[in-house]
């Protein structure tokens, strides 16, 4: 006889696309969001052991709440919405202990017609995916935000040199490459800053021009140099993160050998790899902050 048990556990309906359009003035606003909801509690055991249902909040149920509530409070945040998600049922649901909602948020811009805004038309935009997650467990409510499939890109300020070499090593040195890198990043918000209330879009687009700022500014001796010093002028800037995560693939162009056809490539013509690629990952702590591992459990947080 084996003998088995049931490990960690949760469930949910995921990836519900939510555009909220406000139709208030004749200048629409749109928000666009893939929300995902997810819920824990030790009562749900039976759900998987025996299939009694009685306890289970249906992951239909979660997807009619995440639309009616985008009607009945809006969406001034992706990270706002979540959370009153994460309170309506943690609090409605006296089993339900706790549990993991995520958003991407996808932007757009308006649409210029003879130099003017469109009020009403729009064309996807921005660079980078916006994240939000919302973590209830043990008690405790952690919020995070973030950006994916941020695509950077500098063509020379970077350099690799000086690593061990063995009888494998065939790459070259060099003090003149190109670098560049799709980031993922994740902060974590301090409780009190949340409690307290946050400008969570505000912070979102300070962050954001302060990760581009820093990778163009900083001459790099390696992807990793880069990434902490992007994580760490993010702390610095913004007294409510406790920490951030990156992964960051390093996307290699390599300079194209063009002797065979009698030509020159003084670092001008480059060949894209999509594979293999280097894979750096990193965490900036907020010196003093109180570490909270569970509020990244099951969150995504690399490439």
């Amino acid at each position: 006889m084996v003998s088995v048990s049931l490990g960690a556990n949760k469930y949910g309906k995921a990836e519900n696309r939510v555009v909220r359009i406000y139709r208030d003035t004749p200048r629409h606003q749109i928000i666009d969001l893939n929300v995902t909801s997810q819920l824990r509690g030790e009562d749900l055991l039976d759900s998987y052991l025996t299939g009694n249902n009685e306890l289970v909040v249906a992951t239909d149920t979660q997807k009619n709440t995440i639309f009616a509530f985008a009607k009945e409070h809006g969406i001034a945040s992706a990270e706002e919405f979540l959370l009153k998600l994460s309170e309506h049922f943690v609090g409605e649901f006296d089993w339900i202990q706790g549990g993991l909602w995520q958003a991407e948020e996808y932007a757009w811009e308006r649409i210029s017609v003879d130099g003017q805004e469109h009020d009403h038309s729009f064309v996807r935009g921005g660079y980078g995916t916006r994240l939000a997650t919302v973590q209830v467990a043990e008690g405790a409510t952690h919020v995070t935000g973030g950006v994916k499939d941020l695509v950077v890109l500098k063509s020379t300020g970077s350099e690799f040199a000086g690593f061990p070499r063995d009888k494998y090593t065939t790459l070259v040195e060099t003090d003149d490459r190109i670098m560049a890198t799709s980031v993922t990043g994740r902060w974590r918000f301090l409780p009190e800053a949340v409690e307290a209330g946050i400008d969570y879009n505000g912070l979102y687009s300070e962050v954001s021009e302060i990760l581009l700022s820093t990778f163009a500014s900083v001459h790099s001796l390696a992807l990793q140099q880069t990434l902490f010093e992007m994580g760490k002028a993010a702390v610095a800037a913004r007294p409510e993160i406790a920490e951030v995560k990156f992964a960051m693939p390093n996307k290699h162009h390599f300079a194209y050998d063009l002797s065979p056809f009698g030509l020159e490539n003084p670092n001008e013509v480059f060949y894209a790899a999509d594979r293999p690629y280097g894979l750096i990952e990193g965490t900036i702590l907020r010196d003093g902050a109180a570490p909270a591992p569970e509020a990244w459990v099951d969150v995504p947080t690399s490439v």
